[in-house]
């Protein structure tokens, strides 16, 4: 449990755009179940830094009631909201006889990074990736007609930061990513797709300035039922003149641009083909369609769209995916479910569907992914069977568990299908996905191009923050394998990189967690490595891969129950992960750290097993098999670990091990002997082979 918390210490982070989220510091679930006790948070929040009046929370909630029923029910809530947010701490909320306030400090709320950002400091305008409180809808019409209220404050205040930015811009370079950013709030901003357009035909990418007019008339036919304007109709018959020469070379613009460090791609836009890619870069474009009632009740018939957009929401925190909004594609299916007809009016590479059939007592959820590029071929499918009795839990588990899972899955299709095209040409993108696969993979010839196609695609451009965190990462097992010629040097290097990789997008839960990663197993600054990794988690609580690396970084720590907890979280979310030779191997450091020595061997053998190449796999592995004086099977390891590291020893161990703890260190040594681990003492290579293949 955290302990109770000053001021100035935030203890609680609280996601009011989109569906609502509530996370302490340990990534512990806060969200109250109720809407009621949800709505009454979120009001309390929006209202900060000034307290909120139990008379005004009891009429926005309960306006249909008498004012005793009213501020009784309040009380009712209040109580639930303390008892649910207990894990964050004791002083979250101020409760007194006529206010309830957050306590100056201690909760961080992204609609307040919103309405901080300026033309100067922009990045949290990305945070802004939905509509305010979009599960909230319906509650009360009182709270509803505040609702909107609200939305239009926080939409007002975001458009006008962006459209200042968007002014600012001179270069075409810089006026299409502040034109995005624009649209990512305002998908119907007419003057963003004209900049769009500008911008694009300025730098003699006419077919691009043509497709954003397209995606401009799209959006306004989806949402406002019209037609682009006068304007931008001329605009486009400008660009289509013979040579685009009437056009003018530069977005019209008042002042020049201020020195602005942007964060990385903006993230994805929930609407068909509005996300305006980097022009060098690429992503899998992805959709979910409603899944289809087979002999439900009608109390359950919400649940199919209410899937999806927990599915489409979940994905958009992916930052390589680009995702088509539920909504959309919800009134395209209700007149056709063909997936031709889909990729040709949305231009989706991957479409999520499925089916829910109530079965006795219980749902049988089917979900499966297409990928159109290939014939709508089914690429992965699982299959879900949950009670009924609790349908908001159910969204929330299976939406998580299937975009966690899909993630790894579309990266490496796309990978092979990158690997397939012809090497002229290919993107930074392209050079990223050729790489990600041969990292796995740990075959030396193999895993050194994976280097030399991400030092390229780094090359090629210089601020693709997710190239600079696949680098890391190839560099950390470069390290790892002692495949490297200086491993201090690439260690400082691999550092540099991951830092870079955050500093250029803050937003990307993969690239934090693998720098947190990188500060933890390269560096020992373990306190600095959780802080990336909880970061990485509020951000996209569905990834992995973040779970997995910061359960290591526990285990490093000494606390292998935390470690375990979330290892487990991992495996739930991602059973059978491409990189589970990987993460998998922290289950066997866990068990050796709590002494369970038969388990620690148990998931030595299986994980060794998945890829043979990893060395780290055998290391607490074998200090298990020692500790149990198994000594024939330890052989068979050390040999197996030292054709790989010839140079292992007991005291290369001890020298370069990230445990913190001294006698963890000292436990995990001594298996390491009694398996036959060869102390150092100035042996050589040659000398340890003999010594194994004996």
């Amino acid at each position: 449990m955290t302990p109770p918390s000053t001021a100035g210490q935030v203890v609680l982070r609280l996601r009011l755009i989109g569906q609502m989220e509530a996370w302490t510091l340990t990534s512990e679930n806060v969200l109250p179940a109720g809407r009621k006790t949800r709505a009454l948070l979120a009001v309390i929040a929006l209202t900060a830094p000034r307290a909120a009046l139990r008379g005004r929370l009891a009429e926005l909630l309960w306006s249909r009631r008498p004012e005793e029923q009213a501020r009784a029910s309040l009380r009712q809530e209040i109580h639930r909201l303390l008892e649910t947010l207990s894990p964050a701490g004791d002083e979250v909320l101020v409760v007194t006889r006529d206010h309830i306030s957050l306590r100056p400090g201690v909760v961080w709320v992204d609609v307040d990074e919103v309405m901080r950002a300026t033309t100067e400091q922009p990045a949290s305008l990305s945070l802004l990736d939905g509509d305010l409180l979009e599960d909230l809808d319906g509650i009360d019409p009182t709270f509803d007609t505040w609702l909107t209220t609200e939305r239009e404050r926080v939409r007002d205040r975001a458009r006008s930061v962006a459209e200042a930015l968007l002014r600012e811009q001179v270069e075409p370079e810089a006026a299409i990513p502040a034109a995005q950013r624009l649209l990512q709030i305002d998908r119907a901003h007419e003057g963003a797709w004209r900049a769009l357009m500008r911008a694009h035909a300025a730098r003699g990418e006419r077919g691009m300035a043509i497709q954003a007019y397209d995606r401009c008339r799209a959006v306004l036919a989806d949402l406002l039922d019209a037609a682009p304007s006068p304007e931008t109709q001329k605009l486009l018959a400008e660009i289509r003149g013979p040579s685009g020469s009437r056009m003018p070379l530069r977005p019209p613009a008042p002042r020049p641009p201020p020195v602005v460090e942007e964060p990385g791609e903006p993230p994805p836009i929930l609407e068909p083909r509005v996300q305006e890619i980097h022009p060098a870069r690429g992503g899998a474009h992805v959709g979910v369609m409603p899944l289809q009632l087979v002999g439900t009740t009608e109390e359950e018939a919400h649940l199919a769209p209410g899937l999806a957009e927990e599915i489409t929401t979940a994905l958009a925190r992916f930052r390589w995916m680009f995702v088509v909004s539920s909504n959309s594609l919800a009134r395209f299916a209700a007149g056709t479910r063909d997936e031709t007809a889909i990729r040709r009016t949305f231009g989706i590479d991957f479409l999520l569907d499925g089916t829910i059939q109530r079965v006795r007592n219980r749902l049988r959820i089917t979900v499966r992914l297409l990928d159109l590029r290939a014939g709508n071929q089914v690429v992965w499918a699982r299959r879900f069977d949950r009670q009924s009795n609790d349908l908001l839990s159910l969204q929330d588990e299976i939406a998580s568990e299937v975009v966690a899972q899909i993630d790894p899955e579309i990266l490496l299709i796309e990978a092979k299908r990158s690997a397939g095209r012809t090497p002229v040409g290919a993107t930074a993108y392209d050079l990223m996905l050729r790489a990600i696969p041969l990292i796995g993979r740990l075959e030396r010839e193999a895993f050194m191009r994976a280097g030399e196609f991400l030092l390229h695609a780094i090359e090629l451009e210089p601020d693709y923050a997710a190239a600079y965190a696949w680098y890391a990462y190839w560099q950390m097992f470069l390290v790892g394998q002692d495949w490297a010629d200086d491993p201090a040097a690439v260690m400082e290097e691999a550092g540099q990189h991951a830092e870079r990789a955050v500093v250029l997008d803050p937003y990307d839960a993969r690239g934090l967690t693998i720098a947190g990663h990188v500060r933890a197993f390269m560096h020992r600054r373990l306190r600095e490595a959780v802080a990336l990794h909880e970061r990485a988690l509020s951000l996209n609580p569905n990834l992995a891969m973040a779970w997995a690396l910061s359960a290591i970084a526990f285990a490093y720590m000494g606390d292998p129950e935390e470690a375990e907890r979330r290892a487990n979280r991992y495996k739930k979310l991602s059973p059978l992960d491409p990189h589970a030779f990987f993460f998998d191997a922290f289950f066997i450091l866990i068990h050796l750290l709590k002494r369970d020595y038969e388990s620690a061997v148990a998931s030595g053998r299986a994980v060794s097993e998945m890829n043979p190449s990893f060395s780290a796999t055998y290391k607490p592995y074998l200090a298990a098999l020692g500790h149990l004086g198994r000594t024939q099977e330890a052989a068979v390891v050390r040999r197996r670990l030292l054709t790989i590291e010839p140079d292992f020893t007991v005291e290369r161990f001890i020298a370069t091990s990230p445990l913190e703890r001294e006698s963890d260190r000292d436990h995990y040594a001594e298996g390491l002997r009694l398996a036959g681990v060869p102390e150092g003492n100035g042996e050589t290579a040659e000398q340890l082979q003999v010594q194994v293949a004996h």
